[in-house]
């Protein structure tokens, strides 16, 4: 698999990440086994998950398996902290909460480092400053070697990323950010992307098939087995299920047959070549599935497919998103 720096840093990651966001819930031990083994076999080497993710099992899960199946030295492992299960405080980031959390993924890792460590989302009730200073120990004590975000929207993004840059002191550049792109949702165009871009960024995708849909599983009914007719994961696939995503779920059906492969393939070669993008974060079910997404290595869009791609699914851009001389 073909290998992509990560921002302005000199980290390479895959192309492809794996993402654990059902490890230790949906995914059992067996076939988080499976998955990691067919990943790092087809060259696969960034696996991201986060302390909240089954409540610290999907952690766990990684740590056991990591060195029973494949060296810790051929993953990078890129994991989050800041979200908090309460109902009057969703983030913390703190930099007490911020370190603790970091110590305790560490333990259910075990591992002494993680290569990639991000704050889940940014925090209105902490000062930015503190909770960048956080990265910077954990960087500097060799608990963590990159830094980078999640869930940052352009103005927060390019606020953290320029202090980072700008502030005296030894301050570590933000090496990612992480998020939700795809075909259905194309919102970080307006300013985040731009903003990673300039700022030398990396941006990480989640959900690139969003959350499923442009699979085109949900085109005729909702699979039994699937994410849709999951109780705890249908409001989360809900709303892409409507007629607009529908029309852009029959584009890629569309040019999936033209070029003899699949929606799967043709959705995320779209937008793991977008300018910007690094490495889109894949959450499988099971082997099969993430062996049916890793063959998308071999396809390359053509120029008029990824143009016709664009065309249905462009968001509206409008002042002050837009060049306003063009208005």
């Amino acid at each position: 698999m073909e290998q992509r720096h990560l921002g302005r840093t000199g980290l390479r990651v895959s192309r492809i990440g794996l993402g654990t966001l059902t490890w230790g819930r949906d995914t059992d031990e067996h076939d988080a086994a499976d998955q990691m083994k067919a990943f790092w076999e087809a060259g696969g080497t960034l696996i991201d998950t986060a302390d909240v993710y089954g409540g610290g099992e999907a952690e766990y899960l990684l740590g056991q398996l990591v060195e029973r199946l494949v060296p810790r030295r051929d993953l990078i492992i890129a994991t989050k902290a800041g979200s908090v299960p309460d109902p009057y405080r969703r983030f913390d980031g703190s930099r007490g909460h911020l370190l603790a959390a970091l110590d305790a993924s560490l333990e259910r890792l075990g591992t002494d480092y993680v290569d990639l460590w991000q704050i889940h989302a940014f925090d209105t009730g902490t000062p930015l400053e503190e909770t960048l200073h956080a990265l910077d120990i954990a960087v500097t004590s060799g608990r963590a070697r990159y830094a980078g975000v999640s869930n940052f929207c352009g103005w927060q993004l390019a606020k953290a990323a320029t202090w980072q840059l700008a502030s005296p002191g030894i301050r570590t550049r933000l090496a990612s950010s992480q998020m939700e792109y795809s075909l259905l949702q194309r919102g970080v165009e307006r300013e985040v992307l731009p903003a990673a871009i300039d700022l030398g960024v990396g941006l990480l995708p989640s959900s690139p098939l969003g959350r499923g849909v442009l699979t085109g599983k949900y085109r005729y009914t909702t699979p039994p087995d699937s994410r849709g007719a999951s109780e705890l994961l249908a409001p989360f696939v809900e709303p892409y299920l409507d007629e607009a995503a529908s029309r852009i779920v029959d584009a890629v059906a569309t040019a999936a047959e033209g070029l003899a492969t699949t929606p799967l393939e043709v959705a995320l070669a779209w937008v793991r070549d977008r300018p910007g993008v690094v490495a889109p974060i894949i959450g499988a079910r099971n082997a099969q599935q993430l062996t049916a997404a890793l063959s998308v290595e071999s396809l390359s869009l053509p120029d008029e497919i990824c143009q016709a791609l664009d065309d249905v699914s462009a968001p509206v851009h409008r002042y002050p998103d837009q060049d306003w001389s063009t208005l």
